[in-house]
């Protein structure tokens, strides 16, 4: 049997390595952190298109049972006028499996035990520093070198490693760095905002200095996000502004807008989480004979479109049904980078594209009437109706 070895235990990483067991392909999962999710706090969404991609696999069931639906979405500007109102995405295609809500902790968390209900190893503790191609009696195998000094054989390595990934600078040294948006996202939690929010909706509030957008779980709490324009946070430090003070500065944002934006941040206590927005608008090198990267580690959307997640499962199936049809690893990771290049580069231009729609300081920005048909990326069929026939 081939055996992969799968680099990073996050979203990817879980959802590869089931895809690619129904494949009849034994994998195994290194991960570089000694335990589990990254960005505690951090809320998204899995569309329709994510949601119809774990399905088949059958991993779609704890996904659902985790998170919370919604329905439509409503736009507001600045002065607190109603610019209109839309299905979102995947709710008017036919499907029972609507976009849902959930924490990101919450997503990685469910994947994995499922996938170790399925009996797929993790390695914890595992960070990549190499991986060479060798060649034996048996054909071309790789074997990963990590941190500790421990080192991993076989016939293929998938770098689900994300947006700073190891294995797409083995791939290719000059491959692209992720690009800061000048954007940071900013995510909280509050139980007393004191504003009634429709449920099986998201508000999305366009500020004069700043993007809002928030949910209303089903216990009650109010779930919301802002982008704001911001120098790129250090991640090899521990955070210089805490958690109170970018309640303020979030606050402060909107607090010259007509709108419960404001009084919604301050509501909220600790529970507030920053992180930096980025893209990779194209990486010219996805693979070698034996090495292939996937999701963040291969495309990187900025978070406006909401698709990271999605995007990420879908590639994980689609590479694992490659690998099962095609006759070598080389072979499978053409015909996947056929598949997936043109679809996914389209998702992070579109998200692009609707950050600089959101973005503060803005010059000649579409009407109000154009803000509100365009911002919502799950308008498209194109989008959240893409099936993997397996």
């Amino acid at each position: 049997m081939t055996k992969a070895l799968i680099i990073g235990g996050g979203i990817a990483g879980a959802v590869s390595a089931m895809a690619l067991q129904k494949a009849g392909i034994d994998a195994e999962i290194f991960e570089a952190y000694p335990t589990g999710a990254d960005d505690v706090g951090a809320f998204l969404v899995v569309f329709a298109n994510g949601l119809e991609a774990l399905r088949v696999i059958d991993a779609h069931g704890p996904v659902v049972a985790h998170s919370f639906p919604a329905q439509r979405v409503e736009f507001f500007g600045n002065g607190g006028e109603r610019l209109g109102e839309r299905p979102i995405a995947g709710t008017e295609q036919g499907t029972d499996l609507g976009p849902r809500t959930l924490r990101r902790a919450t997503l990685y968390q469910v994947l994995h035990t499922e996938a170790a209900r399925r009996g797929i190893a993790v390695r914890h503790g595992k960070r990549l520093v190499g991986a060479e191609t060798v060649h034996g009696a048996g054909g071309k195998r790789v074997v990963a070198t990590f941190a500790d000094g421990s080192r991993a054989e076989g016939d293929l390595l998938i770098g689900a490693d994300g947006l700073h990934s190891v294995t797409r600078t083995l791939i290719d040294p000059a491959a692209p760095r992720p690009r800061y948006t000048g954007q940071n996202t900013v995510c909280g939690y509050t139980r007393d905002a004191g504003t009634p929010l429709a449920p099986d909706t998201y508000t999305m509030i366009f500020g004069k200095r700043a993007f809002f957008g928030c949910t209303l779980a089903p216990d009650g709490e109010v779930w919301w996000f802002a982008n704001v324009p911001g120098t790129e946070l250090d991640r090899s430090r521990p955070p210089a502004v805490t958690p109170g003070a970018w309640r303020e500065r979030v606050a402060e944002l909107f607090a010259d807008d007509d709108t419960p934006a404001a009084a919604i941040v301050r509501a909220t206590g600790d529970r507030v989480i920053a992180s930096n927005a980025y893209d990779i608008a194209t990486t010219p090198t996805w693979h070698t004979d034996t090495m292939v990267v996937l999701g963040d580690a291969a495309h990187a959307a900025a978070p406006n479109a909401a698709q990271g997640a999605s995007m990420a499962i879908e590639d994980s199936i689609v590479l694992a049904k490659c690998l099962r049809d095609g006759p070598d690893p080389h072979s499978a990771f053409a015909a996947y980078e056929e598949l997936r290049r043109e679809r996914v580069e389209k998702v992070v231009a579109a998200s692009a594209g609707m950050a600089k729609l959101t973005a503060s300081g803005t010059t000649g920005r579409p009407s109000s009437q154009d803000r509100a048909e365009r911002g919502s990326a799950g308008a498209d069929n194109w989008l959240t109706g893409y099936r993997i026939e397996w």
